[in-house]
């Protein structure tokens, strides 16, 4: 099928620290030099497609709540003597039986915690070498992050209505979205009734509901919950007969680049003191967690809903684009105005690789 080729598709991908243009990255994937994501049909059908998007209704989607925390799991504690190795490290999400000092918690964004333990003086580390950052303010200033940025909604195994949040990116099949792992798949169990919301604002959709085709996820993520690799790409099914970033735009993606760089966090936060009918955004310097897991953390006090939404390198204020370098994932329960994100490394390269070229039916 014929593609059109926009200003906004010209974005290059950042794979291993350089600009390169999409193919390179693509042809390390498809000669198995990059380790293989999990993906998955979400819906096989247009009947399908049609029932998750008459499922949404205003009402269910401004009811919809975000989710618990992933249930403590037995696990091989992280290695820590290269705790920001940018590449080949793998380590499983910090839980409850790996730990023997005293310390807190931490969840997803706005949810229930559970307890982890951590040392007192890890916390003041991680503390002490905080850059001031921006709170959560509301998005006023426009450009192609509105468009580009929307509300994730989908129903989990047990049957609860929830919500996350997303970013339209640049892509081959023009229909990728990136989010975070648990905002596809929980507790062993994939969700359903996924549908992406570009531009969400108080429960209207001046873009349309954009359903999932298909899903995929890192395999650290996919086999444990693994917190460090908390990252997802979920390609969407055409929409009267137009690509999501055909109709919305798109941003563009930076792999394996240099920790610590100034940040700009969005998503649509819908727990107190949010109720997710606003883009809200913060900024600032990342800085590396010192405490449990290989993330970069940013000041940021937004909460359950902004799960999924993007952390950017290189945001130009005016335009409103940039390039998506993480997304949010936890907070820890002692520090609750602090975000952390997964550093995208070639795990996360192979997830939206593999989506990208993912037919969108």
């Amino acid at each position: 099928m014929h593609r059109r080729v926009s200003l906004l598709s010209a974005i290059a991908l950042a794979v291993a620290g350089a600009l390169v243009p999409a193919g390179t990255a693509q042809a390390q994937v498809a000669n198995g030099l990059g380790p293989r994501p999990v993906g998955w049909t979400a819906t096989d059908s247009s009947s399908q497609r049609r029932t998750v998007s008459q499922y949404w209704t205003t009402r269910r989607m401004l009811a919809a709540q975000p989710l618990d925390t992933p249930a403590p799991r037995r696990g091989a504690r992280p290695s820590l003597g290269d705790p920001w190795a940018q590449r080949g490290a793998s380590a499983t999400t910090p839980r409850r039986s790996q730990w023997n000092t005293r310390g807190s918690s931490w969840s997803v964004p706005g949810t229930k915690p559970f307890t982890s333990t951590i040392t007192t003086t890890s916390v003041n580390t991680a503390r002490q070498a905080l850059i001031p950052n921006s709170r959560g303010l509301q998005w006023t200033d426009g450009g192609a992050i509105v468009r580009t940025t929307g509300r994730v909604f989908f129903t989990t195994a047990d049957g609860r209505n929830s919500s996350c949040s997303g970013s339209a990116v640049t892509s081959a099949n023009e229909s990728t979205v990136i989010t975070a792992g648990h905002c596809v798949k929980l507790d062993g169990a994939a969700h359903r009734n996924w549908a992406f919301v570009p531009a969400f604002d108080d429960g209207r959709r001046p873009f349309g509901t954009w359903v999932a085709a298909s899903m995929f996820t890192t395999q650290q993520w996919n086999a444990n919950e693994d917190i460090n690799f908390d990252m997802a790409a979920v390609v969407v099914a055409p929409l009267n007969g137009r690509t999501l970033t055909d109709v919305v735009g798109g941003q563009g993606v930076a792999f394996n680049q240099q920790r610590q760089q100034q940040m700009y966090a969005f998503g649509y936060p819908a727990a107190d003191p949010f109720d997710g009918s606003e883009l809200i955004y913060c900024s600032g310097r990342a800085f590396n967690d010192t405490v449990m897991t290989r993330d970069q953390g940013l000041r940021c006090n937004m909460t359950g809903g902004s799960s999924g939404g993007p952390w950017f390198l290189g945001f130009n204020e005016s335009t409103g684009l940039g390039m998506v370098n993480s997304v949010n994932s936890f907070t820890y329960n002692f520090a609750p105005g602090f975000m952390f994100g997964p550093f995208f490394g070639d795990e996360v390269m192979s997830v939206y690789q593999s989506a990208q070229n993912s037919e969108a039916l």
